[in-house]
């Protein structure tokens, strides 16, 4: 026989679990950017079997995915709404491609001092208010990039597909302002709110 101590225990987990979301940030390139880098993904799809990038709107990674309490959104979205970094706007500047052999493929983000240290600030001023910490991020350096083929990319079809896109030329550049909460579905990678850091 089951306790109803136990019982409850794991009533109470199930739904703790299930009152938690999925979050990321990130900044978000103009329509322009997107729709170009979006047709990439869908190259990738088509030639290569790889979709996974498809599951989230073409964006350039600040914060990690991180797991929110759905009961403390508002306090989330507050404490996002009052971060402000030290300089703004965030020229961003995307030349050429890169890779994380053997399965992620990118276009490539250039590193400028502006763009490195929002994302230091930000993490920062995650962990102090929200105690936001990602411990794989903690262990090497921010690099910025722009996923259009990752995770389901075979090492075999990476073999063809990176001396393809090695040498090949991409540029495209704008500057933002706010950064991007971007929630889980459970299927695919949503832009739920836009944060003006001004």
């Amino acid at each position: 026989m089951v306790s109803t101590a136990c019982l409850m225990t794991d009533v109470t987990a199930s739904a703790t679990h299930a009152s938690q979301s999925r979050y990321f940030l990130a900044l978000m390139p103009p329509p322009d950017i997107q729709a170009a880098a979006t047709a990439l993904k869908h190259y990738f799809r088509e030639n290569y079997r790889s979709q996974a990038a498809l599951k989230s709107p073409p964006h350039i990674t600040l914060q990690a995915p991180f797991t929110w309490p759905d009961e403390e959104r508002d306090r989330l979205f507050a404490t996002l709404a009052a971060f402000r970094p030290s300089a703004l706007p965030i020229p961003v500047h995307l030349s050429g491609f890169g890779a994380f052999p053997p399965r992620v493929i990118f276009l490539a983000v250039q590193p400028t001092p502006a763009l490195m240290q929002l994302q230091a600030e930000l993490s920062q001023y995650l962990a102090a208010t929200l105690d936001l910490v990602d411990r794989r991020s903690r262990d090497r350096p921010f690099r910025p990039h722009l996923t259009v083929a990752f995770r389901d990319l075979k090492p075999a079809a990476f073999r063809h597909a990176w001396p393809e896109f090695e040498q090949r030329s991409a540029d495209y550049r704008f500057t933002s302002s706010a950064i991007t909460l971007l929630r889980h579905t459970g299927k695919t990678w949503i832009t739920l709110r836009d944060i003006e850091m001004s």
